[in-house]
């Protein structure tokens, strides 16, 4: 690759240097992440090898699974490098954690199918549900701040797969308990009843933290766009 005379990338020439796409250096000028040094006299944007190093920190703390908004509240210093690591930190071994309990469920199964002619089907619906419970808390996370997501990764070591079954069971029963009362009146004893379940499972969740209220209160506002 080509660079200036001047001492300057045009887009691709800095995209093909740094080992992104034209598109990303894009978004990331539109985010304020990463602007260019300038601008030529036909408007394209200009880079410069310090801007190779800014770009280095945004694709690093990107691969530690950083938000975008994270990212550029630490390149402003708004945000503690330390703190912010050390909850993403906890949210990577949380993954970790139940990456190694569905792969080991899998290495029993194996393991099952090599010694026994039946399958053990206990072992496969253990899977399942592992995984399952993996892909269940995926699409909530946009919901969360990284603060948040940190917290929430943090008590679900207290969750098993059988409190887990507990309260989804419990939430579904509400949900319909509530679809059956939605002609009752809001001071009704039914009514607040089932405001009071409501509020107890919402505080099992979120232990009383307004962050994770927050953030609950989010998705329970985009029901709609609830995967099926």
């Amino acid at each position: 690759m080509k660079q200036t005379a001047t001492g300057v990338y045009r887009i691709q020439e800095f995209a093909t240097l740094a080992g992104v796409t034209v598109r990303a250096l894009h978004h990331y000028d539109r985010l304020g992440l990463l602007k260019p040094s300038g601008r030529s006299d036909s408007g394209y944007r200009l880079y410069r090898d310090r801007d190779l190093a800014r770009l280095e920190q945004i694709v690093v703390l990107k691969v530690l699974g950083l938000p975008l908004k994270q990212i550029g509240r630490l390149l402003k210093r708004e945000s503690p490098l330390v703190e912010t690591l050390r909850r993403q930190q906890t949210v990577l071994f949380e993954k970790r954690r139940q990456l190694d309990v569905a792969i080991d469920a899998i290495k029993q199964a194996e393991q099952s199918l090599l010694t026994s002619r039946e399958p053990d089907w206990t072992l496969f619906t253990h899977i399942v549900r592992e995984i399952e419970m993996q892909n269940n808390t995926e699409w909530s996370k946009k919901y969360y701040s990284p603060e948040a997501q940190a917290k929430v990764e943090e008590r679900k070591h207290r969750w098993s797969p059988e409190l887990q079954e507990r309260v989804t069971k419990a939430w579904n029963t509400l949900l319909a308990d509530i679809e059956a009362a939605l002609g009752e009146d809001p001071t009704s004893p039914t009514a607040q009843a089932l405001a009071a379940r409501w509020r107890t499972l919402v505080e099992g969740f979120t232990g009383g933290d307004q962050e994770i209220q927050k953030g609950l209160n989010k998705m329970w506002a985009d029901k709609e766009n609830w995967p099926t």
